[in-house]
């Protein structure tokens, strides 16, 4: 039964010091057992698109692998650990909102970026980052078969509904999500009800802080298969949370032994005929 530890975690201008922060408390949930370690959406450094890009967007970026995998990996092959970063990635003159799967021997397994690239006041998320276009894989790593959903991607069903279909044990939710952002308890709701219908472990680790714009509010939690928050962390403070993730639950789930087994594809709407539907006169 493997324990995760959610690492919420402020940060200042000095991603060097940020990153060290994140190495430290990674050690500390290492010693508290920890198998699977999570941070937040861009763990490492204050939150730049709370303001409109100006100058350079790829100043903040670095390439996987990088310095920040390379420390992470070194920790998870020393200790045997899944850790699962989140950071600006860039890969040639394009950008990514990114969570490199590191395995418990070290080895990256893959990159999840953010598909979903919101824009509004306080996140001007498309000054900054390409949509990515890797979809929603699963990773089969020694704790488990992980699958990742970077803060925005989380509010698209199929997203989720991808990986359940792929078997994910939990899926990790890197979050920058701020306080008073929406109406109290809608985001555990969101993911409460996402949990149930897919039968599998949700996590989400947010950040936390008092920002140039933005204040971020902490709160992460993780959702069990029938829907039930387990674990949650206080608002407005550097914490680890952690939670035993209990797999047969997700075996005999609902929605594992019932829902997925009955579903019926070939009667739902595909993407294009939406996207054609959507865009006709009728709906304008």
């Amino acid at each position: 039964m493997p324990r995760i530890a959610l690492i919420q975690q402020s940060a200042n201008r000095n991603p060097a010091a940020n990153l060290q922060l994140g190495l430290d408390n990674a050690r500390t949930a290492i010693g508290e057992g920890a198998d699977i370690l999570v941070f937040p959406e861009l763990s490492f450094q204050t939150f730049f698109p709370q303001k409109r890009l100006q100058g350079d967007r790829l100043k903040f970026s670095e390439p996987i692998p990088g310095p920040t995998t390379v420390a992470f990996s070194s920790l998870a092959e020393q200790h045997g650990v899944v850790i699962v970063p989140n950071l600006f990635e860039r890969a040639g003159e394009r950008a990514y909102d990114s969570s490199p799967v590191i395995d418990a021997d070290g080895t990256i397994l893959g990159t999840t970026r953010m598909m979903h690239i919101t824009q509004y006041e306080g996140f001007f998320e498309q000054d900054y980052y390409d949509a990515g276009d890797g979809g929603a894989p699963v990773y089969e790593t020694r704790h488990g078969r992980i699958g990742v959903s970077i803060c925005y991607d989380r509010h698209y069903p199929e997203h989720l509904r991808s990986m359940a279909l792929q078997g994910a044990d939990p899926i990790l939710v890197p979050q920058a999500g701020a306080a008073e952002e929406w109406p109290e308890g809608v985001f555990e709701a969101e993911l409460q009800a996402a949990s149930f219908q897919n039968g599998f472990f949700m996590a989400l680790c947010n950040r936390v802080g008092e920002e140039e714009v933005l204040t971020f509010a902490g709160e992460s939690f993780v959702t069990n298969p029938r829907g039930q928050v387990v674990s949650q962390a206080p608002k407005g403070e550097d914490f680890i949370l952690y939670a035993d993730l209990n797999f047969e639950e997700v075996a005999v789930s609902p929605a594992r032994t019932l829902f997925l087994a009955h579903r019926r594809a070939d009667q739902y709407v595909d993407g294009a005929v939406a996207v054609k539907e959507l865009s006709s006169p009728l709906n304008s």
